[in-house]
């Protein structure tokens, strides 16, 4: 009985540590966006953002990284601006 909290209890303190390393870094999302112009093609790279805002006509799509966030200035359909910060305190 106690194997079995004991592997219960190292899964729980894994499982968190394991999900910060599935988040591609900062230079990896720029890399597999390298080239990318639209939308259709940012959502075929990446995938759904972790967040969107708008204001106006623009649009920010932001993804989260292993080691901050990736920002995505969007006119009409059209990518016209990659900036990078870090994650929120």
């Amino acid at each position: 009985m106690t194997g079995k909290w004991k592997g219960l209890a190292a899964l729980v303190i894994a499982l968190p540590l394991l999900t910060g390393c599935f988040e591609d870094s900062k230079a990896e999302i720029l890399a597999k966006t390298e080239g990318v112009s639209d939308k259709s093609a940012l959502t075929d790279a990446l995938g759904k953002p972790d967040d969107i805002s708008k204001v106006g006509p623009l649009e920010t799509w932001t993804y989260n990284a292993s080691n901050g966030t990736v920002a995505f200035v969007i006119a009409g359909s059209t990518v016209t601006l990659r900036t990078t910060g870090d994650k929120a305190e």
